[in-house]
């Protein structure tokens, strides 16, 4: 049954997370009650996209599981009433039904999921759409590419959406057959002249570039609204936050890199289609502005986007803005200091914008104000992951240190709805201890942000071993958030009090504190890390001869960089996940365009300026003992950084690990080889100094 959350249990929520550490006698524990294992983590509902049906009074959302013994995950669509009761899985036949919609009439919902039906296997990802009273789902598209992302129209006759295609090619039979022949063919070189040719883990689409389709639903008929133009999307993963229809639906906005050669880094202008004469428009192009994320009002009469001024520095935020058609475009919250994050929603009647932005560790829902230009919150993070708007509802996907994912719906003066129950069993049979959130005087003498989590038999008067979690970015955030690839309270379940420091360069503490960093990567940050290991020396309960750091990504180059620039002795081991090492061999990442930016200059330039931020630099002081872990898919931080500092290591005597995955790429995703990262992860502490109430 649902329940709402009034003010005095929100507060009493956020409370929960600023006590001081508790005791054992202090925490809720029945002997029901068990610790949290990793095998745990992958029983948790996975809750991602959400999607309010137009009237407000439903809303549908995708909902992963995964089996440890199988070591596979699947994803169906879960219908939920924004009035309370018990969710109704819509979808069951799927491997991964994501993505989902309602039509503008309300009585379908289409999605993207690669199915086998009537006989055949889909290749590559199509739309579906199914009635929310169930039924089958019904293949709508048979476009050989595969679909990306999409958009009803307003007419509820046509969707738009995003595939990758061959732009000298003319029609779908066309498109088809060259994917045929591709596919077919027996060489496997990559060749290309591009300077952006791969992005995350994977190898953009060799010679084909994101164009905007419109599909007729009742025919099938597919038309490329780019093609014979030079127009394409962004390449790094573009989305339906790419582009928006206008509420006639005879216009369409897009986000478009105006620059002959495609980088990441270049700066997007927006243009729009007349769907009638097929004739394009720039709308806002300025070399100094990043523009992205449009949104066309509910009478179109303005468009709201996001633009960040990044032709001044590289770091610069996102800000709320507003075009008017046919006029110029204004910046709305530039005087908030903080980042805007796509996708924007307007209210019903056009007085609001909603986004969500980060705020200290945590990231809440906003609803902007236009005209005073002023911020609410309106749905309370945690760490607000989606959400959406309709009819005066508002639907929010949030977790918190303390939960994974859940959704509530929020209508005008009343309190929030909790609409799901997904995880409460499973939640319920787990004993997980307090978290707490203090602040350090880090580097500059400023204040600094640092989470803790207390193992659930924390004693304050026993002696317990303490663990860093560095977080990556480094223009993130050590959030109030229920991580699946580090969560903190599996690593503490092993005995550990585990801090998350948000030192400087991370997000969400002002634009000053994120760019205090640039041009001298690892000196503010070490300063803070540190601030908190002597912090956490001075309290009674730590043990100071268990004191352990780890990190992923930038988290990792710092354990990396701490290696070489802490005395031996202080922490008793690292662990390295794909950590940057040395920063001129990174160039062979995704991102290489960005490297003098955060380093302030080309290694060829100024090569000792690159190389004083790199740890490599400083392996003559290396000598604590590391695990280094790494993915060969990983084309962020490319495998052979963490191969190279795990061969330095070894070359030098010192302890060292190796944990290294042909199939995984920044991350960990796949079940088993999530467990076995647990589980090195924790032998590899234990045998540096062994955890409490762990056996060993």
């Amino acid at each position: 049954m649902a329940d709402r959350e009034d003010a005095p249990a929100l507060a009493a929520r956020q409370a929960a997370l600023t006590l001081v550490g508790r005791t054992e006698s202090d925490l809720p524990m029945t002997n029901k009650k068990k610790l949290l294992t990793v095998d745990d983590l992958w029983r948790f509902e996975r809750i991602g996209a959400i999607s309010l049906a137009p009237d407000g009074a439903q809303a549908v959302c995708s909902v992963g599981s995964h089996s440890m013994q199988d070591n596979t995950s699947h994803a169906s669509l879960w219908l939920l009433s924004t009035f309370g009761g018990a969710a109704r899985r819509l979808t069951h036949c799927g491997d991964k039904d994501g993505q989902p919609a309602w039509s503008p009439a309300g009585d379908r919902i289409a999605f993207v999921a690669k199915r086998e039906q009537q006989g055949k296997k889909d290749d590559t990802a199509q739309l579906y759409e199914i009635a929310p009273d169930g039924g089958e789902a019904q293949r709508i598209s048979e476009f050989a590419p595969g679909i990306e992302a999409f958009k009803w129209f307003p007419d509820g006759r046509r969707i738009a959406f995003i595939a990758w295609v061959w732009p000298e090619l003319k029609g779908a039979k066309a498109q088809a057959k060259k994917l045929k022949e591709f596919k077919d063919r027996k060489a496997s070189g990559y060749a290309t002249s591009e300077a952006q040719y791969r992005h995350w883990d994977h190898n953009l689409p060799m010679g084909r570039v994101a164009h905007l389709h419109v599909l007729d639903v009742a025919s099938g008929r597919v038309t490329d609204l780019f093609e014979g133009t030079p127009y394409e999307l962004p390449r790094a993963d573009p989305d339906a936050h790419a582009f928006d229809i206008s509420p006639d639906g005879r216009h369409l906005v897009f986000a478009f890199d105006p620059q002959a050669q495609k980088r990441v880094e270049n700066r997007k202008a927006l243009a729009e289609l007349n769907l009638r004469s097929g004739k394009f428009e720039v709308l806002t192009h300025d070399p100094q502005w990043d523009f992205e994320a449009p949104r066309y009002s509910p009478d179109g009469s303005h468009i709201a986007l996001v633009a960040a001024h990044t032709g001044k520095k590289h770091t610069m935020p996102g800000h709320a803005a507003l075009l008017e058609r046919g006029g110029a475009w204004k910046l709305l919250s530039d005087a908030w200091d903080h980042a805007v994050e796509a996708p924007l929603r307007w209210a019903d009647d056009a007085s609001a914008l909603y986004f969500a932005a980060e705020d200290h560790g945590r990231r809440h829902l906003y609803r902007y104000a236009i005209a005073s230009r002023s911020a609410s919150i309106a749905a309370q993070g945690g760490w607000v992951q989606g959400f959406d708007v309709a009819a005066g509802v508002v639907a929010s996907v949030a977790d918190s240190l303390m939960h994974p994912a859940r959704v509530h719906a929020l209508r005008d003066a009343q309190a929030p709805l909790r609409i799901e129950r997904f995880n409460d069993a499973l939640l319920g049979s787990l004993h997980l201890g307090a978290c707490e959130e203090v602040t350090v005087k880090g580097a500059l003498n400023e204040p600094v942000q640092m989470w803790l989590t207390y193992p659930p038999r924390f004693d304050r008067k026993k002696k317990h071993p303490v663990l860093h979690s560095i977080h990556g970015g480094p223009h993130a955030a050590a959030g109030d958030t229920f991580h699946y690839r580090w969560n903190t309270h599996t690593f503490a379940a092993q005995g550990y009090v585990v801090a998350c420091v948000n030192y400087h360069g991370s997000s969400g503490f002002g634009q000053a504190f994120l760019d205090s960093i640039t041009h001298r990567w690892g000196e503010l940050e070490l300063q803070d890390v540190e601030a908190g290991t002597d912090w956490l020396l001075k309290q009674p309960w730590a043990d100071r001869k268990r004191v352990f750091a780890a990190g992923g990504s930038y988290g990792g180059y710092m354990v990396a960089w701490m290696n070489g620039h802490v005395k031996p002795g202080r922490y008793n081991a690292y662990v390295c996940h794909a950590g940057c090492f040395d920063w001129t061999a990174m160039f062979s990442d995704d991102a290489y365009t960005w490297h003098a930016k955060e380093l302030g200059a080309w290694y060829w330039d100024d090569p000792a300026k690159v190389q004083s931020q790199s740890p490599s630099t400083f392996v003559s002081h290396m000598r604590t003992p590391t695990l280094v872990i790494h993915g060969a898919l990983d084309y962020r931080v490319p495998d052979q950084q963490g191969l190279a500092y795990y061969n330095t290591l070894k070359a030098k005597g010192v302890d060292a690990r190796l944990l290294w995955y042909p199939d995984e790429n920044h991350w960990v995703l796949k079940p088993r080889n999530a467990k076995l990262w647990y589980g090195e992860f924790f032998d590899w502490l234990r045998a540096h100094g062994p955890a409490d109430g762990v056996k060993r």
